[in-house]
């Protein structure tokens, strides 16, 4: 049944309210203030908060008295003042000049804040969360979302990067394998589940024990071939230019030293290409978490399950379920290997 929808100045309480104004005013009054970056900070997180815990309160209120079957959802001006206190939250952290650990300490303090505020109960009683409840499997799912993004990802890396150096070296491999990897990445995911499956099932019926191992035309394994053939690409071109900005001054230093083939790759190459190649596992990370989502369709599994559910209930709530923990679990990885190639750049220097 459509709802009734609500301006949040109508149900919050004052005291809120008129805490909430006043940190977005200050907040915005700081963003425009070169000088004044730590507060911007304090500020933001703080609205964030106060934001969570006010539609928390006013869904309280709406629900007193109302049917058991009753439910107060998000509207678009959450998410919209979520999305900007996000940008502001993002444009100060990278002005200031946040690094590694103190990123990661950053990022810890406010999932850890998040975690308290729902275990205060105090949006037990807003949709997504009752949606929440209701997902027996939710930790199943997004075990299942992790390994799907990270089971794709091993493999990728131990072929990609012999790869890779193979097309550096050789520039007839390059022109070989690197058009072919560009074709295999312009096909749609959907497609790419359904070319899968015509030779996973013929396998699964001709060899029962891979059947039996999970090899089906369905579920996990034509998502992680699929995933492992859109994350050659990035791995394979990071190494390459990895590869190729290699002063050769130092590689003849490091020959004219003594050093044969293999410890001049493992000693001096690989660990001054590792940050460019490191760069081509994020953007394949953050990839395949966005992708596995698609999986979903087919009985992979992970969060694009309740996000196809909630499309076919339209039930928007079902859908925000399984779509913002993909984008959590994308961005905080993201970050944490962002981390890694910082103290991989300061290793090397």
């Amino acid at each position: 049944m459509p709802g009734e929808g609500f301006f949040l100045a109508d149900v919050l309480m004052p005291s809120h309210l008129a805490t909430f104004t006043v940190l977005m005013l200050l907040t915005v009054l700081s963003a425009s203030t070169t000088m004044l970056y730590r507060l911007q900070l304090i500020l933001c997180t703080a609205s964030a908060f106060i934001l969570l815990y006010s539609v928390g309160a006013s869904a309280d209120g709406l629900l007193e008295g109302a049917s058991p079957f009753a439910r107060v959802s998000l509207g678009s001006g959450f998410w919209t003042s979520l999305f900007l206190l996000g940008l502001l939250l993002t444009d100060v952290v990278i002005k200031l000049n946040l690094q590694g650990l103190k990123r990661l300490l950053f990022i810890l303090s406010v999932v850890i804040g998040v975690v308290a505020v729902l275990k205060t109960g105090a949006l037990d009683n807003l949709s997504i969360i009752k949606e929440y409840q209701n997902q027996d499997t939710f930790w199943q799912q997004a075990l299942r979302h992790v390994q799907l993004s990270f089971g794709s990802l091993v493999p990728a890396i131990l072929v990609g990067i012999p790869l890779g150096i193979k097309c550096h070296r050789s520039q007839a491999v390059r022109n070989g394998v690197v058009p072919i990897l560009n074709v295999l990445q312009t096909i749609p995911s959907l497609a790419m589940f359904g070319i899968l499956m015509i030779p996973l099932s013929y396998i699964a019926v001709t060899f029962p024990t891979l059947s039996d191992l999970g090899i089906k035309g369905i579920g996990a394994a034509p998502a992680v071939i699929a995933l492992f053939f859109y994350s050659l690409l990035p791995i394979v071109s990071n190494t390459i230019a990895g590869f190729d900005k290699l002063d050769g001054k130092t590689l003849d230093a490091a020959r004219g030293m003594g050093m044969n083939a293999r410890q001049v790759l493992f000693g001096i190459e690989l660990p001054l290409a590792l940050p460019v190649i490191l760069s081509g596992i994020r953007i394949v990370v953050t990839m395949n978490i966005g992708l596995v989502a698609v999986a979903g369709l087919i009985g992979g599994g992970g969060f694009g399950t309740y996000i196809f559910q909630g499309l076919g209930q339209t039930a928007t709530d079902l859908v925000i379920l399984g779509a913002f923990p993909t984008l959590l679990l994308s961005f905080v990885s993201a970050v944490l290997i962002d981390a890694i190639i910082e103290v991989v750049k300061g290793n090397k220097s």
